[in-house]
């Protein structure tokens, strides 16, 4: 390659969106104008790139030797005819201008990673120095063609534009775990904000003349914007050695695509065939179903998406390929608070606290040395967190569905299925080798790590932070130490802020028993070797011994702390991720099938149960016929944001010594999902007069337990009230309420009643001052001290809708019918 002098450089980055259906006819055109281009003076370099994930918008870049090469064809004929040729192709555009500061000469047909990176404010050099200690571990990597890195003035944001030969170099690259040994300096950076785009390059003409190269080594140079540009846009180069590989992925998957790829469209379109060649039976197409709802996958997400369904008389059939339930701890045995108060609706609290063990606070030692320690006693919350190993989870709600009257049908795996307008039609395969073709109205694939119903969807993992593979060793043993009882310990190895090593232990039922959960080490990854690794988990590896336990705990836990009694252990690989859907149609994703977290928090086993729990309800008032339009669209909407903060979240955690000493309430629960949030849902919401504060539309409805009702001798908790599978409307009425609209009061709950008495529960909360009625046609409950009040932040009358899966739905001070009637028509179709 040949040096130039490039401190007069300039490129241009210009994208645009195509109208639907004039793609192919944009970069035809585009070609035609490029030949021409690229013969004007000062042109060095044009091309013309396509994102993976929206196949209509393209950025075309030039390069030129200087601002005045480029400020002449602005006003060239060239310049007009390209504009003309593009313009009725389009729908929009916008341009940026930068100076070049580093660039490698390309080569071949290849693809581009654009990588966006937001850092905390006064770690700009830290960052860039990370970056240039990752580009020198990362010289000469095999398939990488250039890249170049940016930082937009005025700001923390950097854009590193990375050149691959090929897709398929670059998914390799980005997909072996081995890779993070490389990247490890520029991690907590990634944690905290990371995007990525990926496009194909189309095309680009043949060079007018040689790129500029930099020498290896040479110092980063800050560039000024360009005259003329948006300043605001115009980021300044930090070069890089040549050949350097694209640093800032320790992530995987190629792309954000939601599109098919040509495998996956093979594999749609022999489902697609397989389907359409069976014989058409009774209930196809709209006639008659076989049961209304077919969930795949036995799992905590798919049992208890069957549990709501048939506790609210929803025929359903639940299916696993799995010939036999889950006898070992290989998977989650942290069962949080709010999952525990979700149990005490189901009905199975007590069984669950029975086998469990209760988890008192966590202990972190970092390089050695104890650095937090954090007592989890909040009596103010109904639950703390449990210690249970997931096949007793399993059985709890196994059995609990059994008492609803559906058993779990084992042995039997989902081959395919197609859905239409009216339902879905499903080709199951017995054990015994026969198959059956099935009619439901919908389809919950709850089918885990490797879900069928995921793939057949066609369904893309997105591409960030929290989408890169790692090799994990578990185990379950017994350990001789001296630590606080009941605490979940984390060790962490820090060297320079780069994460060297983690182990997690968490206490299970039995004496000195804990599940640990630890990065393979280097030896087990040499012996595992390299390779893709697929969205799941990948056990196919032999499992550790009590030796490679032991070494981990040598190094990092406290000194003298020995392992035994090894019952069970697993090394295998998992990629992190969620997916860019929830629904398609009639079918849904839940649990592993929609998210795949670390295995050190069992987040994602308690995320899973509350997809369960938020898409059960909403499915059955839609196969009664009375759901309102869009409430199904609501279960991505509000479990896809949720999912991905918990994905993010679990992943900083597993990863770094992260913890909040300022707020150590807050951080619990936060990870205890006691203040996830539905707000901004488009199914819940408010009218109110004046701002309130406590407890907003959306928000987790807290429990209140000094409740009075007269004939009961002991308090009543409001949790009393809203269990079961209704909404539960309460009306609160203070002193200031006269006689007159508590008759109106009445008659709104008459009015709610006459739609279906079933569906809502009303309730009459009075302070310890107001005066109600003695005839009142309402359940009343006294607010004794004021609790609900303190815990809701009402002040005066006022009315709050909270749902089944116990968010609050609306709220509305003062009572407004025709308000709460408006929100009504949001959830009912009556």
């Amino acid at each position: 390659m040949t040096e130039v002098a490039d401190d007069d450089r300039v490129r241009t980055v210009l994208r645009m969106r195509a109208r639907e259906g004039c793609e192919d006819a944009f970069a035809s055109a585009w070609r035609d104008a490029a030949q021409e281009i690229s013969r004007v003076p000062g042109n060095l370099h044009q091309e013309l790139i396509r994102d993976v994930q929206d196949p209509r918008t393209f950025l075309i870049t030039s390069d030129w030797s200087d601002a005045e090469s480029l400020e002449r064809f602005g006003r060239s004929a060239a310049r007009d005819r390209l504009t003309a040729a593009l313009r009725d192709l389009r729908e929009s555009a916008d341009k940026n201008t930068y100076h070049v500061l580093h660039a490698v000469k390309a080569k071949g047909p290849s693809i581009r990673v654009v990588v966006t990176i937001t850092v905390a404010e006064g770690e700009e050099d830290a960052y860039e120095q990370a970056y240039r200690k990752v580009a020198e571990r990362m010289r000469g990597t095999p398939g990488h063609i250039r890249e170049e890195l940016l930082r937009e003035p005025g700001t923390s944001t950097y854009h590193l534009f990375a050149e691959w030969e090929s897709e398929e170099v670059f998914n390799a690259w980005a997909d072996d775990p081995s890779h993070l040994d490389k990247t490890a300096p520029i991690l907590p950076y990634l944690l905290a904000s990371f995007s990525r785009k990926t496009y194909h390059i189309v095309t680009r003409p043949e060079e007018s003349a040689p790129v500029a190269t930099e020498p290896v080594g040479a110092e980063p140079v800050v560039a000024e914007p360009v005259s003329g540009a948006p300043a605001e846009a115009a980021p300044v180069a930090v070069p890089t050695p040549v050949a350097v590989a694209h640093s800032a992925l320790p992530a995987t998957g190629i792309t954000d695509s939601a599109t098919l790829g040509p495998a996956d469209q093979v594999r749609e379109a022999e489902a697609e065939a397989t389907a359409a060649a069976r014989p058409v039976v009774p209930g196809e197409r709209g006639g008659a179903f076989d049961t209304d709802v077919l969930v795949v996958g036995a799992g905590p997400a798919g049992l208890t998406t069957a549990i709501e369904l048939a506790r609210r008389g929803i025929g359903c059939r639940l299916v696993d390929k799995r010939a036999e339930a889950s006898t070992s701890a290989d998977k989650a045995i942290g069962v949080q608070c709010r999952t525990m108060e979700i149990w005490e609706d189901l009905g199975i609290v007590q069984e669950a606290m029975n086998a469990g063990v209760w988890l008192h606070g966590q202990t972190v030692y970092v390089n050695g040395e104890l650095t937090h320690q954090i007592g989890w006693d909040l009596p103010d919350l109904p639950y703390a967190h449990l210690g249970l190993p997931q096949y007793d989870t399993e059985r709890l709600l196994g059995k609990r569905l059994r008492e609803q009257g559906v058993a779990v049908e084992r042995g039997v795996e989902l081959r395919s299925f197609t859905q239409d307008d009216d339902g879905v039609t499903a080709l199951l395969r017995h054990a015994s080798g026969e198959t059956e073709t099935v009619r439901a109205r919908y389809l919950v694939g709850g089918d885990g790590a490797h879900s069928t119903v995921r793939e057949q969807l066609g369904l893309a993992f997105e591409g960030g932070m929290s989408m890169f593979p790692q090799l994990f060793m578990l185990g379950d043993v017994d350990l001789d130490w001296s630590v606080p009882e009941g605490h979940l310990l984390r060790f962490v190895e820090l060297d320079d802020g780069e994460m060297k090593g983690m182990l997690v232990c968490v206490p299970l039922k039995g004496n000195g028993r804990y599940r640990v959960a630890t990065l393979a080490p280097a030896h087990l990854q040499a012996e595992v070797g390299t390779g893709p690794v697929p969205p799941g988990f990948c056990k196919e590896y032999t499992p550790p011994g009590i030796a490679d336990i032991q070494a981990v705990l040598d190094r990092l836990a406290p000194a003298g702390t020995t392992a035994s009694n090894l019952r069970w252990s697993s090394i295998f690989r998992i990629k992190h991720g969620i997916v860019d859907r929830y629904r398609v149609g009639r079918v849904f994703v839940a649990g592993d099938a929609a998210h795949l977290h670390p295995p050190a928090g069992g987040q994602g086993m308690n995320t899973g149960i509350q997809d369960g729990w938020n898409l059960g309800w909403k499915l059955a008032l839609a196969v009664r016929g009375l759901a309102a339009p869009g409430l199904l669209d609501t279960y991505e909407a509000e479990r896809r944001p949720a999912g991905k903060s918990i994905v993010d979240r679990a992943v900083r955690v597993a990863f770094t010594d992260e913890i909040d000493m300022d707020d150590e309430r807050e951080q619990f629960l936060t990870d205890m999902q006691m203040n996830l949030s539905y707000a901004g849902s488009p199914v819940v919401g408010e009218a109110v007069e004046e701002p309130l504060d406590g407890v907003r539309p959306g928000d987790r409805a807290p429990d209140v337990t000094t409740l009075r009702r007269f004939g009961v001798g002991h308090p009543v908790r409001l949790f009393d009230l809203t269990r079961g599978t209704a909404h539960t409307l309460l009306v609160y009425a203070d002193a200031t309420v006269g006689e007159e609209e508590m008759i109106r009061f009445e008659k709104l709950a008459a009015n709610i009643r006459a739609e279906d008495p079933d569906l809502i529960n009303i309730y009459l909360l009075a302070s310890p001052d107001a005066i109600v009625p003695s005839r009142s046609d309402l359940p009343v409950l006294r607010d004794d001290g004021d609790a609900f009040r303190a815990a809701y932040g009402l002040r005066g009358s006022g009315a709050y809708l909270i749902r089944p899966d116990g968010h609050v739905g609306f709220r509305s001070a003062p009572i407004s019918a025709a308000a709460i009637d408006a929100h009504l028509c949001q959830i009912f179709a009556t």
